[in-house]
């Protein structure tokens, strides 16, 4: 599509907040009404598990996935220098300077980890606390909980990210998203010498979008896109006007380290003050115990709860719009989304069934990377790589 074309959409969306199907051949595709089945769990393997222990020196808590994913992650780094340079000629002085001038206050473990990053990969401090940053900003999703019949949560969540981040005509896709997919990793996080819960990440990154804490509960992190957002709280941060904001990611983290039930993860998501505006989508491991916390920087501002008197109170879907709000239709993954949970039914909520909803467009897009699927008493976590080939939608 030419670029006069997509801002032409983009200025005509402005005006256009009502469901309208993508024009072939975007058009979007539900893989459960075609009959088709995408999932194999054999493909989950291809994503490498990795064990991080908190008991042992921060330093050394990501040292074996840097040495690994050092060329990757030094490969992404320089893919967002091309990006950022030729626009800002002096930003790489900035960053260095800047950034690295953030550790200060950055608090523990985190600091000790985007140190022992930085010592393995030979970034320097500053490059790698803005990799760390990045995915405060960027990042767009679709989030699902759904409940099967006998009372048990399947969790899951595709992860877009790189929008806007450099379109590489050769492979038709986003140039971020193409050196992310390399770049995904399983993390057992060990206290005690025992599992406390589970992540997947990407190489480096010291925060979580996504946890499981098994028998406890299970959480995503979608952005959430505000005047006061992601970047008016980054600004904030590195100019130290507020530097107890918790980053979004680290948050996440934290409420998997720190709570012991789907009550109290509620609780520490819905108040602490984040940088960035965020959706948290939570399940727990009761029947309906599930939630989309729908959070400002300093507050909840809606708290949508899986409903046992709804109809389709069975599920919540969660894209990038607070609950409610009709998507510009060139951003649309709610409609499609739910239209396809409606085709799957309750009594197809599983692993294959909610893997196939995630596969279909538009929540399968040029920009997403992942797919991960968790199941909380099992603790059961699956991550698929994914990349939607040929006529796929941007985003």
């Amino acid at each position: 599509m030419g670029v006069f074309k997509l801002l032409l959409l983009l200025y005509l969306a402005s005006g256009v907040n009502t469901y309208t199907p993508l024009p072939a051949p975007f058009t979007e595709e539900c893989v459960v009404e075609k009959g088709k089945n995408l999932y194999d769990p054999a493909n989950a393997n291809q994503i490498k598990w990795y064990t991080v222990d908190l008991d042992a020196p921060p330093e050394t808590h990501f040292k074996q996935i840097a040495q690994e994913y050092k060329q990757e992650i030094r490969d992404l780094i320089q893919v967002i220098k091309d990006l950022i340079v030729p626009v800002v000629p002096v930003a790489l002085e900035i960053v260095d300077i800047l950034f690295k001038d953030l550790m200060k206050w950055i608090p523990e473990p985190y600091n000790s980890e985007i140190v022992g990053v930085a010592n393995v990969t030979g970034l320097p401090i500053g490059e790698v606390v803005l990799y760390n940053v990045f995915y405060e900003v960027f990042t767009v999703c679709t989030s699902i909980v759904a409940q099967q019949p006998n009372g048990r949560l399947i969790h899951a969540r595709n992860l877009d990210f790189g929008l806007f981040l450099g379109w590489n005509p050769e492979l038709h896709e986003w140039s971020i998203s193409t050196v992310l997919r390399k770049m995904i990793v399983n993390i057992n996080w060990i206290k005690d010498g025992k599992l406390l819960f589970k992540t997947n990440n990407f190489a480096g990154f010291v925060g979580a979008y996504n946890g499981l804490k098994p028998n406890k509960f299970t959480v995503t992190a979608n952005e959430r896109f505000m005047p006061a957002g992601g970047l008016y709280g980054m600004l904030r941060y590195v100019l130290g006007l507020d530097k107890e904001s918790n980053w979004m990611t680290w948050h996440v983290r934290q409420v998997l380290e720190k709570a012991d039930s789907y009550d109290e993860a509620k609780q520490l998501l819905s108040t602490q003050t984040i940088m960035s505006p965020v959706y948290y989508i939570l399940g727990g491991a009761k029947p309906f115990e599930a939630s989309i916390i729908t959070r400002s920087i300093n507050e909840t501002d809606i708290l949508t709860e899986m409903d046992p008197n709804d109809p389709q109170g069975w599920y919540l879907l969660q894209t990038n719009y607070d609950p409610g709000t009709e998507p510009i239709f060139i951003d649309d993954r709610d409609a499609p989304g739910n239209h396809c949970m409606g085709v799957l039914g309750q009594r197809g909520v599983s692993f294959k069934g909610i893997y196939n909803v995630l596969s279909s467009q538009t929540s399968l897009n040029k920009l997403t990377t992942y797919t991960v699927l968790m199941e909380v008493h099992s603790g059961q976590f699956e991550t698929h790589l994914q990349k939607c080939p040929g006529y796929c939608w941007g985003w």
